[in-house]
């Protein structure tokens, strides 16, 4: 029996940690699928354990998700106000012979398992207790233990189903490893905490999930879910399960590759935009002629499982870090300003006017106006809003010369030529045009236009590379901070 309504799909994220990668990929595909089909996007916070769930991280999980621009349709479903539906579930499972109370101990099933692993055999429960008479679980209660609620699974069973992605699938019961677990241990005459498998099923059923969508590491699970859905008479969604995010090496991508979580593409610099498009890109191929370069919401008109790929992604910074900067060198001007703000913050920069906190800058720097034409100005060469720390520290603090920048400034005729620009410069209240004054204050030193225009980078910038000269000039006169710099040059 399959579910046959209306298409509603579900990111179920567990709060045991920030945002991932590979689930924010998740989530992408889960609301571009739901979006071409005209369906619904939902979320379900597993929070069913315990000891590492945590608030902070459901808030982390929302956060990201809106950041990157997905939407969902309906409040989120919070798993663990669900329990007494999950034990109601076990219960009935319990009453039609579907499951059972298993007593054995750890000491036994580690027993099991050591003897297995000797005998190079695979680890499974070998379903020891799963036709206890009644005088046996009597003893067994008597004895003090607890019990497990373990699910029958036949070994002779044959479990398919079509895959969106990878096509028919078919697994054998023999290949589950043994009688499923369904809940904790507990005292004999109670339900323990329900576990995974079970509380997906009871959870999906009953939000009317018509696809899953989830990793291919979750295809073992379906196996076993499926007989769940059977077994409670509940109609099965379609599963579609995508290729894992894989390292440069072709393994999992994982912590120990440095970047896994949403929160550090964020703080490294990257866009939601782009690393929304790149992730989009991970696992599935847009239609030819569509390019790489996209809207989620132009993806989603598109978007269809017969373009994911069943082998596993190999992750391509390159490709991030190209997306990104076509992203950033295609803002606007206040609209770059506003993603480069942030970070300029953090550096203590760009506060307002009156705390007297700007730096070297004067009210200049609190100017919106101001910061987007410095944001103008570096905008082409940024791959990352990280980028832009780097290359606007020269407008917010006085740089120190670089060795080539000391070099010129001890060339041959070069802080005569900063005097000669000093005695034609205007104060910062009149506006500068650079271009009327290098002519004159190159004739009055005596010097060629290419060596004053190398002394002034020299002396304003402290490097003899970065943004346009120009450009650079007229903003450090805006904030007054041209003269201080070139008096500073000409004296050193």
């Amino acid at each position: 029996m399959t579910n046959t309504g209306p298409v509603r799909v579900r990111l179920a994220p567990s709060p045991t940690g920030t945002l991932h990668i590979g689930t924010a990929r998740t989530a992408v595909f889960n609301w571009l699928f739901a979006r071409r089909q005209g369906g619904e996007f939902l979320l379900r916070i597993e929070d069913t354990d315990k000891e590492r769930s945590k608030p902070e991280y459901t808030e982390n999980i929302l956060e990201g998700l809106r950041w990157l621009g997905l939407d969902w349709d309906e409040p989120p479903v919070i798993q663990s106000e669900r329990i007494a539906e999950h034990r109601a579930a076990i219960q009935r499972l319990l009453d039609s012979g579907h499951a059972y109370r298993c007593y054995a101990s750890e000491d036994e099933l580690t027993a099991m398992r050591e003897r297995q692993a000797a005998e190079n055999r695979p680890p499974r429960y070998d379903n020891r207790h799963r036709d206890l008479s009644p005088q046996q679980q009597r003893d067994y209660i008597a004895a003090g233990r607890q019990a497990t609620i373990r699910f029958r699974i036949d070994d002779a069973a044959e479990i398919s189903w079509n895959d969106l992605v990878r096509g028919p699938m078919r697994w054998s019961g023999a290949d589950l490893g043994g009688d499923m677990v369904l809940a904790r241990r507990a005292p004999a005459d109670q339900i323990g905490d329900p576990l995974y498998n079970l509380v997906v099923v009871v959870d999906d059923a009953a939000m009317a999930i018509s696809h899953v969508i989830r990793g291919e590491d979750h295809i073992a699970n379906t196996a076993k879910q499926l007989l769940l859905y059977a077994a409670l008479g509940a109609p099965a969604p379609l599963f579609a399960h995508t290729p894992l995010i894989l390292n440069q090496e072709g393994r999992k991508l994982s912590k120990r590759d440095g970047v896994t979580s949403v929160n550090d593409f964020r703080a490294m610099g990257y866009t939601a935009a782009a690393l929304a498009n790149y992730m989009t890109l991970l696992g599935w191929s847009p239609p030819e002629g569509m390019g790489e370069r996209f809207q989620l919401a132009e993806a989603a008109t598109v978007f269809g499982f017969e373009r994911v790929n069943r082998a596993g992604a190999r992750f391509d910074w390159d490709k991030l870090n190209w997306l990104n900067s076509q992203v950033l060198h295609h803002l606007g001007a206040e609209a770059l300003r506003d993603l480069l703000l942030p970070f300029w913050r953090a550096q203590g920069w760009a506060h307002s006017a009156s705390d007297g906190a700007t730096g070297t800058g004067r009210d200049g720097t609190a100017d919106p106006a101001w910061q987007a034409e410095l944001a103008v100005l570096l905008g082409p060469s940024l791959v990352t809003l990280q980028d832009g720390v780097a290359q606007a520290r020269p407008f917010f603090e006085r740089p120190a010369a670089d060795a080539g920048a000391q070099q010129q400034l001890g060339a041959e005729g070069a802080r005569a030529a900063l005097a000669a620009v000093l005695d034609l410069l205007p104060p910062p209240s009149q506006p500068l045009e650079p271009q009327e004054l290098l002519g004159p204050a190159a004739a009055a030193a005596q010097v060629k236009k290419g060596v004053l225009m190398k002394s002034l980078r020299a002396g304003l910038l402290g490097s003899l590379t970065g943004p346009d000269l120009v450009s650079s000039w007229v903003l450090l006169h805006a904030i007054g901070e041209d003269r201080p710099r070139l008096e500073a040059a000409t004296a050193a």
